[in-house]
């Protein structure tokens, strides 16, 4: 009989010992089924991309692309990588300007914030075309933008004349 009543002591203490840890786990739990419910938990980024548009190139020149790129997620995300596949090349650059003297930097990637617009510009972050292939007003250039969280974004940029 002692022997019983002390394996039924060893158990209800081993017993004991793992209700901590399974009311914690039920707490959290219930904590983040409350939290997402809620709509907190927050969504992914989500970009769309919109006001396409590519500079008419004089002659075979490079150009630039220029997009309006919204995330409507509760995420930054991060455009990180361009594609102009019927061109020579694309990249990301922006325009620096020193001494009064703009020049083209490339640069790795740009900030999209969450709820926000990456509004590209010839003063700022833009889409940099090598060795377009010959383009006329109204023609449209397609354009794989890369984003580290949406995914990738395929679009066409409509040739316009500089200064639209």
């Amino acid at each position: 009989m002692k022997k019983i009543t002390k394996n039924i002591t060893a158990l209800a203490a081993a017993g004991r010992a793992a209700l901590v840890p399974v009311l914690a786990c039920a707490v959290t739990l219930g904590g983040l089924g409350a939290w997402t419910a809620s709509g907190a938990a927050g969504r992914p980024p989500a970009v769309t991309v919109e006001n396409a548009r590519v500079l008419l190139p004089f002659g075979r020149d490079d150009t630039a692309a220029f997009f309006r790129v919204r995330n409507e997620g509760d995420v930054d995300d991060e455009l990180v990588g361009v594609d102009a596949p019927t061109a020579g090349g694309a990249m990301l650059s922006r325009t620096v300007v020193k001494k009064g003297a703009g020049s083209m930097q490339m640069v790795r990637s740009a900030r999209v914030p969450a709820g926000g617009t990456l509004e590209m510009s010839p003063h700022g972050v833009d889409v940099m075309i090598s060795a377009p292939p010959r383009l006329k007003l109204g023609d449209r250039l397609p354009v794989v933008l890369r984003f580290r969280g949406a995914g990738t974004v395929q679009v066409e940029a409509e040739v316009v004349r500089p200064g639209n």
